[in-house]
C-alpha cells in the first residue's frame, strides 16, 4: 500500500509496554531510496531526547488511528545509542544502532534490506554476546553515510533534461518495503496548480550542494504526464498509466523477480 510519507509525521509510536513518542522526521537512503529510520520525539519521557526507530521494528501500522506499533520495550529504546539527529547520521552511528538491536546491516546484502527485501521479519532478540560483534562492525565502517532527511530535501528544485520544472513537494512510500516510490513535484509557474509524480528510478543524481534533483526526463513529457491529485487515492491503475506514459518498466515487475516462490505440494 502506498502512503504519503508526510502523513507519518506526528504518528504515535507504541512500544510493547507503552507509548514512546511521535514521529518527527524520516531518513532515507539516497542510493536505494528506502526509508531507513524514523526520528521520534520522546517528549517528557526521556527529557525531550530524540531516538531512531528502524522500520525493522515496526510490527503493525494503524493509519486511521495514526499509530505505529513496534516490537520494542521502552527500556530498549531508553538504552539505545545516543544519536544527535540534528546532525548527519554517520555509517558508524548506524552500525552502533543496528548492532545494539541485533539488526543486520542493510548495506551488506543483496536485497533492499540486506538479507531481505522487506524489513519485517529481520528483527532478532539482542543477546549480550553480540556486544563484541557490534563493536567490530562499528570499527569497520567509515563515517560516510547516504542518509538524507525528507524534510531537508522537500523544496529542492527539480531539473529536467531541458530545464527546471518545479520543486519537491512530498514523497510516497510503500508501507511494506518502506521504499520511496514517488517524489511529488509541484510545477509552480510552469503549469500552475499541476502536480506530477516522478519515480526515484528516473533520477540521475541529487546535488546536495545546489539543492537540486536531476531527472532523466524532458519537460514536455512531464507536462503531459497523468495529473496527480492529492485528494484521489494513488491506485495501481494510475501507476500503470504513469509508467506507460513514460515507457518505463514498473517497479513491481522487478520486485516480483525477487519474491520467494513457495511450493504447497510438499515436494
Amino acid at each position: 500500500m502506498l502512503n504519503n510519507a508526510n502523513h507519518l509525521k506526528g504518528l504515535a509510536i507504541h512500544a510493547t509496554d507503552g507509548e514512546i513518542g511521535t514521529v518527527d522526521q524520516l531518513y532515507f537512503d539516497d542510493e536505494s531510496w528506502a526509508i531507513r529510520y524514523l526520528t521520534v520525539k520522546t517528549g517528557g519521557w526521556l527529557g525531550g531526547r530524540r531516538v531512531l526507530i528502524s522500520p525493522i521494528a515496526v510490527a503493525h501500522s494503524d493509519w486511521p488511528a495514526k499509530r505505529l506499533y513496534v516490537a520494542l520495550t521502552k527500556k530498549q529504546v531508553e538504552n539505545s545509542p545516543d544519536i544527535n539527529t540534528d546532525k548527519p547520521v554517520s555509517r558508524q552511528h548506524e552500525a552502533a544502532y543496528l548492532g545494539y538491536y541485533g539488526y543486520p546491516n542493510y548495506w551488506g546484502g543483496t536485497f533492499l534490506w540486506g538479507p531481505g527485501y522487506y524489513p519485517s521479519g529481520l528483527a532478532t532478540e539482542v543477546a549480550a554476546s553480540k556486544e563484541t560483534q557490534a563493536l567490530e562492525r562499528i570499527q569497520k565502517e567509515s563515517a560516510d553515510s547516504h542518509l538524507r532527511s525528507t524534510a531537508a530535501v522537500t523544496g529542492y528544485h527539480i531539473e529536467a533534461m531541458d530545464g527546471e520544472i518545479g520543486h519537491v513537494a512530498g514523497f510516497f512510500m510503500d508501507d511494506e518495503t518502506w521504499a520511496i516510490r514517488y517524489i511529488e513535484v509541484a510545477t509552480r509557474n510552469w503549469w500552475p496548480g499541476k502536480k506530477v509524480l516522478v519515480s526515484p528510478a528516473w533520477i540521475q543524481k541529487v546535488s546536495w550542494v545546489d539543492s537540486k534533483v536531476y531527472v532523466g526526463l524532458y519537460r514536455d513529457a512531464i507536462q503531459t504526464a497523468p495529473l496527480f491529485v492529492d485528494s484521489v487515492p494513488l491506485t495501481r491503475e494510475y501507476e500503470d498509466r504513469l509508467y506507460r506514459h513514460y515507457g518505463r518498466p514498473p517497479y513491481w515487475v522487478h520486485e516480483d523477480e525477487h519474491k520467494p516462490v513457495f511450493s504447497l505440494s510438499g515436494a
